[in-house]
């Protein structure tokens, strides 16, 4: 039986510390309750705490780890509906399909695909999670394993009807920890033990939701809790609510056997490269842990890396590019530097119109905590004294020829004090207002190397 905030609160330091994220124990009590919150953010808790509040303190959606060591990526563990009540807490699993109808062409050009198809933003390394294997022939699911875990930082993800294969597949995969799909109300007595001794996490596959909870049921019974549910759904419109209806049912109503990950396999619901797109944005969003794709190319995996990214960042805080030194066409200690904030959206626009002119020169990015720059100059984040004590960190006025430092037009106002700070040696210059007038204005006073 679930504990209320104040039950819950007995069994804490009350030391009011803060250090889980509110201000008060009995606030953190009550998240807690209301499941909100983790027990672990508390760093005074004892161990008879934990036991005692084990179950109280449990995520409604149960955290599942797919893979192992450094490969390793977590599923579920949510705690809100809707973006903006916290955050969405583990990204989805973005999974390519290879089967035993594919040639060996078109499974070797999709396994190659996942290794090639890599994008970086923001800093962040961005690219597909699995490789799903799908074979009932034993001998056939061992050798597409195998060519699977060519791809060195691929999960595992093993698909059959034949138990036997299933076994195989996830035997040759062992060391990675497959994900294995799936268990059904037919197949239980045959995969229960082989699962519960291996500790597989696996896929639990049934007809509905009720027929989904009572196999969760059986599973629990048997010791087996990393769990992703498929309840079978024949369309998107059937997929789309039977996800909401599984989320309100963990989180809401905190129904214990459906407090799981789920699973979408797009491939299933059309053949159409485009459409499965569409359907992948949607269960980004709403709400599954791993979506399996039948294919990767590039103009399909980015904009779905994007939505991932955009969705699963908190939005209480602004997204943020690394400060440091940004090189744009190969420039010397004769090229110009410009100066910006590290708020990602204001890095993007200026390094894309930087990277339009082909003129060389090097990019600053202060840390401003993720504002922009006229927002940051305003909380005095983007100050003459600031800009210039970090240009000064990196070096630059020494290691350069060309002391031009180019500021953004709408922080004109620092340029005195930046100059002060920086030194006679160097020259602070007036940018454009807009980002968009930057490759005229470089072309204009840069376009050779001075």
């Amino acid at each position: 039986m679930a504990l209320t905030g104040i039950q819950i609160f007995k069994y804490l330091s009350k030391k009011n510390c803060g250090e889980c994220g509110v201000p008060t124990c009995l606030a953190f009590a009550m998240n807690l309750a209301a499941g909100k919150a983790e027990l672990e953010k508390c760093p005074y808790i004892t161990e008879e705490a934990k036991q005692a509040l084990a179950e109280a303190s449990a995520p409604p959606i149960r955290t599942v780890q797919i893979g192992a060591s450094e490969l390793a990526k977590k599923i579920g563990g949510e705690l809100v509906m809707f973006r903006h009540e916290k955050r969405f807490e583990n990204p989805p699993i973005l999974a390519v399909l290879i089967s035993e109808e594919m040639s060996d062409q078109d499974v070797d050009g999709r396994i190659q695909r996942f290794k090639s198809v890599r994008f970086v933003r923001i800093g962040l390394k961005l690219n597909a999670d699995m490789i799903a294997v799908r074979a009932n022939n034993p001998d056939k699911m061992k050798s597409l394993v195998e060519k699977a875990m060519s791809a060195p930082d691929a999960l595992i993800m093993v698909m059959s009807e034949n138990v036997e294969a299933l076994k195989v597949g996830a035997q040759a995969a062992a060391d990675r920890k497959p994900l294995v799909y799936a268990i059904t109300p037919d197949n239980l007595g045959q995969l229960k033990d082989f699962i519960k001794e291996k500790k597989f996490p696996v896929v639990a596959k049934a007809k509905g939701l009720n027929e989904l909870a009572d196999l969760t049921q059986k599973l629990n019974e048997a010791q087996i809790q990393d769990i992703v549910l498929d309840s079978s759904a024949k369309s998107i419109k059937e997929m789309f609510e039977h996800q909401v209806v599984i989320r309100r049912l963990a989180l809401l109503n905190k129904f214990r056997p459906l407090g799981y990950p789920t699973v979408a396999p797009v491939f299933e619901l059309s053949s159409d490269p485009l459409t499965q797109t569409l359907h992948a944005a949607t269960f980004i969003s709403k709400y599954s842990g791993v979506i399996v794709l039948s294919d990767i190319q590039g103009e399909i995996l980015f904009p779905l890396l994007l939505a991932r990214l955009n969705v699963y960042t908190d939005p209480q805080r602004p997204m943020v590019t690394e400060p440091g030194v940004y090189d744009f066409s190969n420039p010397d200690a004769k090229s110009p530097t410009l100066v910006t904030s590290n708020f990602s959206l204001t890095y993007f626009i200026v390094s894309g119109e930087i990277e339009n002119s082909r003129v060389p020169c090097r990019l600053v990015v202060v840390d401003t905590e993720g504002l922009s720059v006229m927002t940051a100059w305003a909380a005095g984040k983007f100050s003459g004294d600031l800009v210039g004590i970090y240009i000064k960190k990196l070096g630059l006025p020494e290691k350069l020829q060309t002391k031009k430092f180019v500021i953004p037009g709408l922080a004109a106002a620092i340029s005195g004090e930046l100059e002060e700070e920086l030194g006679s040696t160097c020259e602070v210059l007036i940018g454009p207002r807009e980002a968009s007038h930057i490759p005229a204005y470089l072309k204009e006073h840069f376009s050779t190397r001075a």
